[in-house]
C-alpha cells in the first residue's frame, strides 16, 4: 500500500500543532489513505516541539525533529523531505491556511500518474491590506527575476518519490523550494484552492522579512539582477554621452554656463548606478561565499523516538 508523507515546518506555532496533527490523522484515516506526518521545529523559542513529541506519543504515524536555531522554512522543508519516507509527499503550512480537504485531490492526481501537483491560490482569505501588498509585490518580483509565474504558487504541493530524490541530491545550500519544482518539470498538475484563516497564532510574515526572502531566493536562483548591473552602465554611458555633447555644443556656441550643476548631478547618477550595481554584485558574491563555504542547511539538535536511524545531533550538507 502506498505512503503519503506530509511535511509540516513549524515556527513558534505551539498551539496549532495538536490541532494540525487531529485534523490531519482525521482525514486521512477517513479517506483510507496510509500515511505519516513530519513535523519540523525551525528553532522555535516557543512549546513547540515538546507539542510535537506529545503528538507522536498518542499517534506512531506521527515524528518529528527541531533543529538546533531557526534555520530558516526552506532548511526545514528540506529536513522534512530529508525525513519522509512515503511514496509521494505532500508540503504544507502548520497551521492549516493551506485547506487539508485538498489533500485527496492531489493524492488522486498522484495516483492517476501526475509526478507533481501544484496547489494553486485563487484567494489569499482574509489577510490585512499591508500583508496583501507585500506578498503581492513579494510574488510579482519572484516572477519577474525568476520568469516564472509565481503569483499563484504556494508551498503546498504534491512531490513524487522521484522529484523528491531530485531535490535533495541537488548539490547548493541556497535553495528556493517553489521554484526549484518548476525547475525539475516532471509531469505536473494543479489544484485550486482558497487560503484559509489561521486557528491560532499569527503569521510570522512582515513586509521586511518577505523583501529578505525575495532577495535571499532571487540571488540564488536567478542572475537577472546581474544583468541589470550591464543595463545600468549601459544608461549611464548614454546619458554622459549626451550630456557631454550638449556641453560641447553650448561651449562652442559661446553659451556655456558656468557652474558645476551638471557635473554634480552627473556625479550623482553615476555614483548611484555605482553603488547600486555593488550591493547587487555583493550579494552574489555573499551567495558564493556561502556555498564555496559548504556549511549545512541545517543541523538537527533532537528527534522524536519513531524517527529510525541515528539523526539526532546530525547535520545535513
Amino acid at each position: 500500500m502506498s505512503l503519503l508523507s506530509i511535511v509540516l515546518p513549524a515556527y513558534n506555532e505551539e498551539q496549532n500543532i495538536a490541532h494540525t496533527a487531529e485534523v490531519l490523522s482525521g482525514l486521512l484515516e477517513e479517506q483510507g489513505i496510509a500515511y505519516e506526518l513530519v513535523f519540523i521545529s525551525d528553532g522555535s523559542r516557543d512549546g513547540t516541539y515538546s507539542e510535537i513529541v506529545k503528538a507522536a506519543e498518542c499517534n506512531s504515524r506521527i515524528k518529528g525533529a527541531e533543529f538546533s536555531r531557526n534555520f530558516g522554512k526552506e532548511a526545514g522543508i528540506f529536513a522534512g523531505l530529508e525525513l519522509a519516507t512515503g511514496d509521494a509527499v505532500i508540503v504544507m503550512d502548520c497551521d492549516l491556511q493551506h485547506p487539508p480537504e485538498v489533500i485527496p485531490q492531489m493524492w488522486k492526481l498522484w495516483q492517476e500518474g501526475a509526478e507533481v501537483v501544484e496547489g494553486i491560490k485563487i484567494s489569499r482569505g482574509k489577510e490585512s491590506l499591508p500583508h496583501k501588498l507585500s506578498a503581492g509585490l513579494f510574488y510579482k518580483l519572484m516572477s519577474r527575476l525568476i520568469k516564472m509565474d509565481m503569483n499563484a504558487s504556494s508551498d503546498y504541493k504534491l512531490l513524487d518519490r522521484k522529484v523528491v530524490d531530485v531535490l535533495l541530491g541537488l548539490p547548493e545550500r541556497n535553495t528556493f523550494f517553489r521554484a526549484l519544482t518548476f525547475w525539475a518539470g516532471f509531469r505536473t498538475e494543479s489544484v485550486q484552492y482558497e487560503v484559509q484563516e489561521r486557528q491560532y497564532g499569527e503569521s510570522k510574515w512582515s513586509f521586511w522579512s518577505l523583501m529578505k526572502y525575495a532577495i535571499t531566493n532571487a540571488t540564488s536562483f536567478s542572475t537577472l539582477p546581474l544583468q541589470l548591473v550591464t543595463v545600468m552602465g549601459m544608461i549611464s554611458i548614454l546619458f554622459s554621452v549626451v550630456l557631454a555633447v550638449q556641453t560641447l555644443v553650448k561651449f562652442l556656441m559661446g553659451t556655456a554656463v558656468e557652474g558645476f550643476t551638471t557635473v554634480i548631478l552627473l556625479i550623482l547618477i553615476i555614483g548611484g548606478f555605482l553603488m547600486l550595481s555593488l550591493g547587487i554584485i555583493g550579494h552574489y558574491i555573499a551567495r558564493i561565499y556561502e556555498e564555496v563555504k559548504g556549511r549545512p542547511k541545517y543541523i538537527i539538535s533532537r528527534v522524536t523516538d519513531n524517527v529510525s536511524g541515528n539523526v539526532a545531533g546530525t547535520w545535513k550538507v
